[in-house]
């Protein structure tokens, strides 16, 4: 088992969703990055996505890439976003971490040496939104024999026929994108984002992430309350971006962490 499959067990025992904050590695810059990264876990952080910075983020909205615009400008590379998790791991050996980010800088620093390097740092999984399912020779099957969980997202336009083929090497978890479109758009809503993720784990069995569209403690109580987790991204990045001190980004971290733990008690 990886971190991700013992965190989720734990948290199935607990009867509680996860939360899980999307963060873009080096946003606005390593050390400060490096602090809000580290105070993750303590503000309530089952599971770390950290984003990896890339030049033409096609499914991103406006405030992650304006984070990994940030990124890149203050010298943050794949290889520094390891070097992150591994200085997470210093002081924390338990949170589970997903790199995020494109399949490009990953071919170019050669899969091997990446995926040895991901192991290495303390990488548990990897999500590629441009490496679809006809493509898992590149990386996914790879990486699962590395020991990685390779992520996959569904969609709302993703159907019954689709659905086996994107859930088939799947682990750890499946990320559901509530939302039509870019992050940081529509907000999701619990009515109908219910019925998907009951399909999405009668057909897969594993537990079902819900991201994109979530911004407020309100919201994420109301999706905990139907997935097993809760992503939020842009809401986080936005205040990193709006100069928000670490403590004041970690404190909005854990009103939402806290709304997504007690949705279910």
């Amino acid at each position: 088992m990886t971190r991700i499959d013992r965190r989720f067990a734990k948290l199935a025992a607990e009867g509680r969703a996860a939360f899980v904050p999307y963060v873009m590695a080096g946003d606005p810059d390593r050390e400060t990055s490096l602090e809000i990264i580290r105070g993750l876990p303590a503000a309530g952080a089952d599971l770390i996505e950290f984003g990896l910075p890339f030049t033409d983020p096609m499914a991103d909205g406006p405030a992650v890439q304006l984070a990994g615009q940030r990124a890149l400008e203050a010298g943050m590379t794949l290889q520094g976003t390891l070097d992150l998790v591994r200085a997470l791991r210093e002081t924390d050996d338990e949170t589970p971490v997903v790199i995020m980010g494109y399949y490009n800088p990953i071919y170019s620093m050669g899969v091997e040496t990446f995926l040895a390097e991901a192991k290495s740092a303390g990488v548990d999984g990897l999500i590629v939104v441009d490496l679809p399912p006809e493509e898992d020779d590149e990386l996914c099957l790879p990486a699962k024999a590395a020991g990685l969980n390779f992520i996959r997202l569904a969609t709302p336009t993703t159907d019954d026929r689709r659905l086996p083929k994107v859930l088939s090497n799947t682990s750890g978890f499946v990320y559901y994108v509530s939302i039509t479109g870019i992050t940081g758009a529509a907000e999701a809503t619990a009515a109908a984002v219910a019925p998907e993720v009951a399909r999405i784990k009668s057909q897969g069995g594993l537990p079902v992430c819900v991201g994109f569209g979530i911004k407020t403690p309100e919201r994420a109580s109301e999706i905990a309350k139907v997935a097993d987790g809760v992503v939020v991204g842009s809401a986080i990045v936005e205040r990193i971006g709006a100069g928000q001190s670490p403590a004041e980004v970690l404190a909005f971290v854990k009103s939402l962490a806290d709304a997504a733990h007690n949705a279910k008690g």
